[in-house]
């Protein structure tokens, strides 16, 4: 497979032989099973604390036998368990404890802290790094993920000359070679509704990606910059998303290979 081959002006060179990396087969199946499996393993864990809510020495029932000390019999009370607050004598005063429609009990269906995780072989897992990198240069899975695309649109390789570049040069770059949609830069907006006050306040979108190589000292906010080691399906599901990679990147995949 070839791509095309831009300078750092934004003008067309030459056409540039891509590594056998991006003729792997696209598989859709096994690159949402890696990315569900990513996904998952980098989830903060979310869960109430193990013991809350049943910190207290009222597990199980008090007896309702005739004559037992400290027992329901005779209180017309229902036998959930129950914490001793106080006494007098043989007048005892408990409150509901433990059980969850007691004041201070544990927790109705939480979230659970330890899960399985999904696997995922690491066959499989390459597999689907292929056909992530495969579908940045396929321009019907690119057509597929940007729906406001006019034109058929895939990935581009430039010149490993952007080490010195300014942002404004570097973002004008984009611009000339991409046109100006929205999705190309990264759009970070307040989110509209109560989810601002529920830890989401912000929502943006992904922007294209720029893949450099490991030596390559590129910074820019705009756009979202990895190195090629660093790459994950994380980063190219849905497949088809743009991006750039530079001849060094390429480089060092091919030697990766």
């Amino acid at each position: 497979m070839k791509a095309q081959l831009y300078s750092i002006n934004g003008e067309k060179k030459s056409e540039i032989a891509l590594p056998g990396t991006f003729d792997s087969k696209i598989r859709e199946d096994v690159a949402l099973k890696a990315f569900l499996s990513m996904r998952f393993m980098a989830m903060q864990p979310y869960s109430h604390a193990p013991e809350a809510g049943k910190r207290h020495s009222a597990s199980g029932t008090i007896s309702h036998m005739r004559h037992a000390w400290g027992g329901h019999y005779g209180k017309g009370i229902s036998r959930i368990p129950r914490k001793q607050m106080y006494r007098k004598g043989t007048q005892f005063f408990w409150v509901g404890a433990e059980i969850t429609s007691a004041r201070g009990g544990r927790r109705v269906h939480g979230p659970v802290l330890i899960k399985r995780p999904k696997k995922i072989n690491k066959n499989e897992f390459l597999l689907a790094l292929y056909s992530g990198l495969a579908s940045t240069f396929n321009e019907s899975f690119v057509s597929k993920r940007y729906s406001s695309l006019d034109k058929p649109m895939k990935s581009i390789v430039i010149e490993s000359k952007l080490d010195n570049i300014k942002t404004k040069d570097l973002l004008n770059l984009v611009k000339k070679i991409f046109g100006s949609y929205e999705f190309i830069f990264k759009n970070k907006e307040v989110r509209s509704g109560k989810g601002k006050g529920r830890g989401r306040k912000y929502k943006s979108n992904a922007g294209i990606l720029l893949v450099k190589g490991k030596d390559e000292k590129i910074q820019v906010k705009e756009i979202e910059v990895k190195s090629i080691d660093n790459v994950s399906i994380l980063d190219l599901y849905p497949l088809g998303r743009l991006a750039i990679y530079t001849e060094k990147a390429l480089k060092e995949l091919e030697a990766k290979k």
